[in-house]
């Protein structure tokens, strides 16, 4: 450090007699100013040199909103000069984003914490994070006594002081000055140039008996409009062309600072379609997906914003189940008429709109004859995929305080066989209505000969193309169709 304190202070003596020494060498004197000067330029948002040989590994598991989070956490961990490796092996410090929505994703973090408990006899320095939803809902401390390896656990929001938590576990890791005072602020570190999550909302007001967001992730906070504005500008400018908005009900997105929608807005009264409308005036922004959907907040506003020239044409709306009782049970707040009734508006608008959705089989008390009612709403939808769970009691929410889980596990999985056997057959007749069809599909893959990506309405397509086309929206006439996957040639 002496050095380098040294160092910044001569900088511009320095640099005098390096360029002098070598005058006609211009790329070996801007090498030495980017790699020498610059840095020092900005030097409280950067960390000292020592940190350049460590590393970090996130795992991620649940929602498209935790891969949202983990690309915030990878800013600050490289913030902080670390590098990343997906080999846990390699890693000085491992990031466990946890999922708390079943039984069976919090028992994925305990096992893992116990593989990498057995890097750490080996490696000592290892540190040990979990974060996510996990410590969010520990509000007695019961999870966190069953990680006695883990050396941080601490919830999303308080990723802003994890450099300040590492610091003081290893005395070598720098803490970032200036960090934002909201994680929500941090920049993500993209995964993919072409496409990225927008995280508009986090949180949730609406405690559906089953569910633990309201406890892992607190009451809903909306974020400025201003802000989401700027982050899909920039976006765009660096060549994104597929952003996909979330929130918790993300169609219930109300601004903090409405005073920044345009004047010649069209709508009204919507918040969320004011912003859909916002978002699709930014040039360069080709396809708009937004996730996850409340039935309450489909409104007419709503259901026209889907109209949208850059709106792509799929919409995954969860259910959770078709019967009344059981929708009252979970404290959904709509009824099965009412869901119905949305789909019907949306596929009149739509025609060829594709929907998804989320069921739960073998709720509290859940006879054979109210599942039947989730059948029947199932085959009236026609949906083109559902996410189907068996119900996984969770501890302090309400169902597991109010209700007994009395289905058997047998039944469960019995019911879940039964609507996974209707989606497979529903799958396949709606892919096979594709062929002779021409889809736009945005390519994100490529491998021998073959590329991969979505169309509009969020069916896999595969076709002969170059990895040049990676990142870009090609043009595919379907000759083939498969439960999972259409097969198609390029139209030039």
């Amino acid at each position: 450090m002496p050095f380098v304190n040294f160092f910044t202070k001569n900088r511009v003596f320095f640099l005098a007699k390096y360029k002098k020494a070598h005058e006609a060498d211009k790329s070996c004197f801007f090498s030495f100013f980017l790699y020498t000067t610059l840095p020092y330029m900005h030097s409280s948002f950067l960390p000292s040199q020592s940190l350049s040989a460590y590393r970090y590994c996130v795992v991620t598991l649940g929602c498209q909103m935790n891969k949202n989070d983990s690309e915030r956490l990878e800013s600050v961990l490289k913030g902080m000069g670390f590098s990343g490796t997906e080999d846990p092996k390699d890693a000085d410090v491992i990031v466990l984003n946890s999922c708390s929505v079943r039984k069976s994703a919090e028992d994925r973090i305990f096992g893992l914490s116990r593989e990498f408990a057995r890097l750490k006899k080996t490696k000592p320095e290892l540190l040990i994070c979990v974060t996510g939803c996990m410590p969010g809902r520990d509000r007695d401390g019961s999870l966190r006594k069953k990680l006695p390896h883990v050396d941080l656990f601490f919830s999303t929001k308080d990723m802003i002081l994890l450099p300040q938590r590492l610091s003081e576990l290893n005395p070598a890791f720098r803490p970032m000055d200036n960090m934002a005072a909201d994680y929500l602020a941090l920049r993500p570190s993209y995964q993919k140039t072409f496409q990225a999550f927008v995280t508009i909302q986090t949180g949730c007001n609406h405690f559906c008996t089953y569910c633990v967001v309201p406890f892992s992730r607190g009451m809903e906070v909306n974020r400025p409009l201003k802000d989401i504005i700027h982050e899909v500008e920039a976006l765009s400018t660096r060549g994104c062309i597929e952003i996909t908005l979330l929130g918790q009900i993300v169609n219930h997105y109300r601004a903090p600072d409405p005073h920044y929608f345009s004047s010649n807005n069209p709508y009204h009264h919507n918040d969320f379609a004011k912003l859909l409308w916002e978002v699709g005036r930014i040039s360069g922004i080709q396809r708009v997906h937004w996730t996850a959907p409340h039935p309450l907040y489909m409104d007419e506003e709503v259901i026209d914003a889907l109209g949208l020239p850059n709106q792509v044409q799929y919409l995954h709306l969860p259910v959770q189940s078709g019967n009344d009782e059981i929708l009252k049970r979970m404290n959904r707040r709509h009824t099965r008429a009412f869901y119905l009734d949305t789909i019907n508006n949306i596929r009149i608008a739509y025609p060829r709109i594709a929907i998804g959705t989320d069921i739960i089989v073998g709720f509290s008390g859940e006879t054979d004859a109210q599942f039947y009612d989730t059948v029947t709403l199932y085959r009236a939808c026609d949906f083109d995929i559902s996410y189907t769970a068996q119900y996984s009691e969770r501890s302090h929410t309400v169902a597991a305080k109010a209700f007994s889980d009395s289905v058997s596990k047998e039944e469960k999985k019995r019911r879940w066989e039964t609507l996974q056997t209707m989606m497979e057959q529903t799958v396949l007749k709606k892919n096979q209505a594709y062929v002779g069809q021409t889809v736009s599909v945005l390519v994100d893959q490529h491998a021998h000969g073959f590329c991969l990506g979505n169309s509009s309405e969020m069916k896999r397509v595969r076709f002969h193309g170059e990895a040049s086309q990676v990142g870009t929206i090609q043009p595919v006439e379907i000759f083939q169709a498969e439960e999972w996957i259409l097969h198609g040639r390029q139209k030039k």
